[in-house]
């Protein structure tokens, strides 16, 4: 019987155009090494940065950029030095379209294992990530997201579940096991007993489903008195200070996800941008660099919901955080940065506006028309499904070690990507 149902707790053309973009940009890069220019000097990466568009498929992107920047405009995640392409596949006994937890697990762990485990193999084992890995050589580390921050992706990289909704107890081992130095996103939920609300109220207005559900104890007193300094909004972050820090912006999401005018919403307490720059001020003080996963969540949940308008918020906002850690890595050439998405949800498709070409009905119904940026054209978009597709998933990177992430990649590639650049000569 698989390990998913006997265990619960353990401690193509557009693609081509993309690829060959990447390739032209990285033979020049390839170029800019051999003369010693390479972005990032050196063949080691004292520091990561993984950012992740959850459901970010490669037509998601391209929706992204189209509504954004138009047919000529280039986002700032298509600028990095190397292009290419992961396998989302995962290990699943029963399904052949991969989930978040099992796909971030390939991307934590270099092993592929079943939906909805996180942090272990296909047998319920526990298996190193890239997190601990840095950790445990002396780097120090964060996971970020407008998700909660127990959510399957980040938890993929701080804890080892088989159920990626124990989300207390993925908390409780992020602070007692995994030990992040900053934990920034939503799910405060989580982090408090049943009946005792913290900061953000139980039964709210816009979702009154929401209320304290945790079941490990008050995790934030745990925090504080572990050194954590917790923060509950943006006035907050702005102005904590410390080396380890807990932020909780939201009961769940930071977001509202459902389809246009049934109550969709797209407003994070902070924005990912902000968490992503306070985080980055925070790890950088360690002198033996860090390791920083950023998660754009809303991309995959506003395409489960068929709202093509939040998808290209949620992508902007992406884009905007690739932004500020490109500027990063100018000023700090050591510095390894990634673009990914684990699946691609919806599989949305961009199309001509064509009243005769409708198809799907009430929430798959198509979007838009959308305008194209410096035209007088427009598209729609077509949804097929409300659920996550098997297709390939975009992957852009720059610093030291992103030529490995040229090409075509396993998902698990990712993972020894990244470790060989941290671990060049594989000390760690």
């Amino acid at each position: 019987m698989p390990a998913r149902t006997t265990m619960r707790r353990v401690g193509a053309a557009a693609l081509t155009a993309l690829v060959a973009a990447g390739a032209a940009v990285g033979s020049t890069a390839a170029s800019d090494r051999g003369h010693g220019n390479h972005h990032g000097g050196k063949d080691r990466a004292r520091n990561v940065i993984v950012l992740q568009g959850d459901g970010m498929g490669l037509a998601a992107r391209e929706l992204i950029r189209l509504a954004s920047v138009g047919k000529d405009g280039h986002l700032v995640m298509d600028s990095l030095d190397e292009a290419g392409w992961t396998a989302t596949d995962s290990a699943d006994p029963e399904d052949a379209v991969t989930d978040s937890a099992a796909g971030a697990t390939a991307f934590a762990t270099g092993v592929r294992t079943f939906n909805g485990a996180v942090g272990v193999d296909a047998d319920g084992t526990p298996v190193p990530t890239l997190l601990e890995d840095a950790r445990q050589a002396g780097k120090a580390t964060g996971l970020v997201s407008t998700a909660q921050i127990t959510d399957a992706s980040p938890a993929a990289f701080g804890a080892h579940v088989t159920d990626r909704y124990d989300q207390s107890e993925i908390a409780r081992q992020y602070l007692e096991e995994s030990r992040p130095d900053v934990l920034l996103g939503g799910g405060e939920d989580f982090w408090y007993p049943e009946g005792e609300p913290g900061a953000w109220p139980d039964n709210p207005p816009e979702d009154p489903e929401e209320q304290s559900k945790g079941t490990e104890g008050n995790l934030v007193e745990r925090a504080q008195e572990l050194g954590y300094t917790y923060v509950s909004d943006a006035e907050g972050l702005a102005g904590a200070d410390g080396r380890r820090l807990l932020g909780l912006f939201a009961n769940e999401e930071m977001f509202q996800q459902a389809n246009e005018g049934e109550g969709d919403v797209y407003s994070p307490e902070v924005p990912l941008v902000d968490m992503a720059a306070k985080a980055l001020d925070v790890l950088q003080r360690d002198r033996d660099g860090f390791f920083l996963f950023l998660e754009e969540e809303a991309i995959d949940e506003f395409a489960h919901q068929s709202n093509a308008t939040r998808t290209i918020e949620a992508g902007r906002s992406l884009d905007e955080t690739v932004a500020l850690a490109l500027d990063f890595q100018k000023k700090h050439r050591d510095t390894l940065v990634l673009v990914v998405g684990d699946h691609a949800t919806g599989g949305l498709a961009i199309e001509n506006v064509d009243p005769e070409d409708e198809s799907g009905e009430g929430q798959t119904a198509e979007d838009g028309p959308f305008p194209i940026p410096g035209t007088d054209l427009e598209f729609t978009v077509d949804w097929t499904t409300g659920g996550h597709t098997g297709e390939a998933t975009p992957i852009t990177a720059q610093g030291p070690g992103a030529e490995r992430l040229s090409g075509p990649q396993l998902n698990t590639d990712v993972h020894d990507a990244v470790q060989k650049a941290m671990f060049p000569r594989g000390h760690r």
